[in-house]
């Protein structure tokens, strides 16, 4: 069985991109800015695309590490599915809105070749923060139940769990 560690999605690392083509910086916690992302990222200021944040299973599946397909925010835990647009995730003391799935570029295949079309689906989801504050390693990440409820369709493995109350 299970313990609440694992089946809870949590956040496992934390990235900043300084800049374009720059390597990801790990931090231990990062603030992120209603509107705006996350304080340090290149992305910072941007209306859509402030926040990428992945599966670790994923990566653990293609064999990649946290950090190589530049998301800022490795999620792991059992109960990690794929997130919904329009779901909002409470993180730390922040909320991010899921607003896509996000497409994998062609560097992907510059990390590795056939990589671009070997993490279609599985490259993360991107978001925007819609309420700031910290977010640290190993903080919880909690799926909002009422967006939850309407998407049992589109990801019902990972929302139920959250509606049975496998959440804390």
């Amino acid at each position: 069985m299970m313990g609440d560690q694992d089946w809870n999605p949590r956040v496992v690392q934390l990235f900043l991109k300084r800049g374009h083509r720059l390597p990801m910086q790990a931090v231990e916690q990062v603030r992120a800015v209603a509107g705006q992302g996350l304080e340090g990222d290149a992305s910072f200021g941007r209306r859509q695309r402030q926040v990428l944040l992945v599966n670790e299973n994923h990566l653990a599946e293609l064999n990649l590490r946290p950090g190589d397909v530049r998301e800022n925010i490795t999620v792991g835990g059992s109960s990690v599915g794929p997130f919904v647009p329009g779901e909002r995730l409470t993180i730390g003391e922040a909320v991010l809105e899921v607003i896509s799935d996000c497409e994998p570029c062609q560097r992907m295949d510059d990390l590795r070749p056939g990589l671009q079309g070997l993490i279609r689906g599985r490259r993360g989801s991107l978001a925007t923060v819609v309420v700031g504050g910290q977010i640290r390693v190993g903080d919880p990440v909690r799926p909002s139940r009422a967006v939850a409820a309407r998407s049992l369709d589109a990801a019902p493995w990972t929302t139920r769990g959250a509606l049975e109350g496998k959440l804390p």
